[in-house]
């Protein structure tokens, strides 16, 4: 069910109530007359695809939704389809029926690689910490590193990942967005702002299957390094080797819906380089699709959380 947020309703934000089943979803998009639907369901378990089917199945019924956004934001998954492992299980199976199903409906995956937001002080975030997930644990302010902290990575601040899909859209869109938050995230920023200074495409332009933004690629080494620099204090650190995380994650597949052994599963990513976007493909993306788009590095996202007031 979408639940009635304030964050939304203080928005005056238009609100559906859905149990995401397929009549319940194309009903919703019938009445609002929407041309795209974008998911953010956050779901590791059987309950992806079943739902995510209820979503294509909208479309494809819909007289006028006839694009469609599944919830993916992960890595280089053309390289790697089944990392993290349960994203193996449930976004890999749907992309197949994607490619497989969704004649006229016009999709696309989305992936940016680490959310960059986990860089930043809690206050001014709108993702809670994973500390379990993500390497650097700010509040104790100490990291984790896997395996060497050489392997490549990819980060996007969780702004400019929505406003590289509005851009993507196109300016004439009327779109609905059918969600419920991800675990560790609250809602992104208004559409009023995601809009801003944006070079729009036309509507009518056909996208790829798979679309990658990143804001910066570099080595987990590297970002401790810069975060260290900037707060000019230094970052206790251990190691966690590779072959310790690759034997727990191979002895536990069978339990992918336990959380230690998904963080596992995650760790395991890093270690892979499978969050690192593929750059030639990911720059010509940028130029094609998201020309005034701005895409920070972790640098500036640290500088713009200190400058600027409350969330950034």
């Amino acid at each position: 069910m979408i639940s009635r947020d304030p964050w939304f309703t203080s928005r005056d934000v238009p609100i559906r109530v859905s149990d995401y089943s397929h009549d319940s979803v194309l009903s919703i998009l019938e009445d609002t007359n929407a041309t795209a639907l974008l998911s953010f369901l956050n779901l590791n378990d059987e309950g992806y695809i079943t739902i995510h089917r209820a979503f294509l199945s909208a479309c494809l019924a819909s007289k006028t939704c006839k694009r469609l956004m599944p919830s993916e934001f992960s890595g280089d998954v053309e390289t790697w389809p089944d990392r993290p492992r349960f994203y193996g299980t449930t976004r890999e199976p749907f992309r197949q029926i994607l490619k497989a199903e969704a004649k006229d409906v016009e999709w696309t995956c989305v992936e940016n690689g680490w959310f960059m937001d986990y860089f930043l002080p809690k206050e001014k975030s709108y993702m809670r910490p994973v500390p379990d997930e993500f390497p650097i644990d700010l509040d104790a302010w100490t990291a984790r590193v896997r395996g060497t902290g050489e392997e490549p990575q990819s980060w996007t601040l969780a702004r400019e990942v929505g406003k590289a899909i509005v851009a993507l859209l196109g300016s004439k869109t009327a779109w609905v967005s059918l969600f419920c938050f991800l675990s560790h995230l609250r809602p992104l920023r208004q559409p009023t702002i995601i809009k801003s200074n944006l070079h729009l495409l036309p509507e009518t332009c056909v996208q790829e299957p798979f679309t990658y933004v990143c804001g910066q690629w570099g080595t987990f080494n590297e970002a401790i390094k810069t975060m260290e620099t900037f707060y000019n204090r230094p970052i206790p650190r251990t190691y966690t080797p590779a072959a310790e995380i690759r034997d727990y994650v191979a002895a536990n597949l069978h339990n992918d819906q336990v959380y230690a052994v998904q963080a596992a599963m995650c760790d395991e990513l890093s270690l892979d380089g499978a969050t690192a976007m593929p750059r030639e493909k990911t720059l010509r993306q940028r130029e094609k699709y998201f020309a005034g788009c701005p895409f920070s590095s972790v640098e500036e996202a640290l500088r713009m959380a200190r400058e600027k007031e409350g969330v950034l």
